[in-house]
């Protein structure tokens, strides 16, 4: 495991707890040793580009919710953002992120969480499979979202009231997009139709404390390409459970993920296809 402040006392968990009460406690666990260790401070390493980086608390977080998953249920799979790769022998894995928002994180903002997924058999590299259950924590804000096919979507035990029925126009959408993206007109030019549609764009930096407000209504839907599986299936549990809509569609050989109300998901996805440029 990576290393953590001595001080912390990591809980092993029960491995009679529930799938949902297991993934709260992960999420809560993870996201308050990541919190902790920022406190201590930290460095990152830059991944893929300077906004997607990966900090010592990623990885000690992943490597708790591994061991945890490992003794509770030693016959799923476990694949995770940091690495983890365990096959299952039961038909199903647990989709870790340890910290959603990772630059958020290092860099102070409480816009980050710690998200985990239950599934059945897919691909790793599946771009749309149906999740069983979703946890979401944001520490700094103590807020948890959960939800699934058999968990009621709740945040902190209340019911959420779900994503509104407005169309796009009248809807403010979150969203994400890296400026190298922006420069390519086979991603620019979707991400643009789709976007000038809504009422309002934002882009906060997490995927998953964006698809949590989706599913609480705070925000009216959310789209974006390339989604690997730890930053949509969490959010997607949830948000379907709260009577949300989700869809996928290709473009310019992009698979972009749209989430929110149905009205509004639909006329994203229509918007997106409508430039299509192969």
């Amino acid at each position: 495991m990576a290393e953590t402040p001595a001080s912390l006392d990591l809980p092993d968990l029960d491995p009679s707890l529930t799938d949902a009460e297991l993934a709260e406690q992960l999420v809560r666990t993870a996201g308050g040793l990541a919190l902790a260790m920022r406190k201590d401070g930290l460095t990152a390493e830059r991944k893929t580009s300077v906004s997607d980086i990966v900090t010592a608390a990623d990885k000690a977080a992943e490597a708790y919710v591994l061991e945890q998953l490992r003794r509770c249920r030693p016959d799923d799979g476990v694949f995770g953002e940091e690495g983890a790769s365990v096959p299952s022998s039961s038909g199903r894995t647990w989709v870790i992120d340890p910290v959603d928002g990772t630059l958020n994180f290092f860099t102070g903002s409480s816009y980050w969480c710690s998200a985990i997924a239950l599934r059945g058999e897919a691909a790793p590299d599946e771009p749309d499979p149906n999740p069983l259950l979703g946890a979401i924590f944001q520490p700094q804000e103590d807020k948890l979202w959960i939800g699934g096919v058999d968990t009621p979507a709740t945040l902190n035990g209340a019911p959420l009231a779900g994503p509104g029925t407005d169309r796009l126009a009248a809807t403010g959408v979150a969203t994400s997009i890296q400026p190298r993206w922006l420069e390519q007109p086979l991603s620019a030019m979707p991400w643009h139709a789709a976007a000038v549609g809504s009422a309002s764009i934002r882009i906060l930096g997490s995927g998953s404390c964006d698809l949590a407000r989706v599913a609480s209504g705070e925000i009216g839907a959310w789209f974006q390409h390339s989604c690997p599986q730890w930053d949509w299936l969490p959010g997607k549990a949830i948000l379907t459970a709260a009577g949300g809509a989700t869809e996928t569609v290709e473009v310019n050989g992009l698979t972009w993920f749209a989430a929110g109300g149905a009205t509004a998901v639909h006329e994203i996805i229509a918007a997106l296809a409508s430039a299509r440029l192969t």
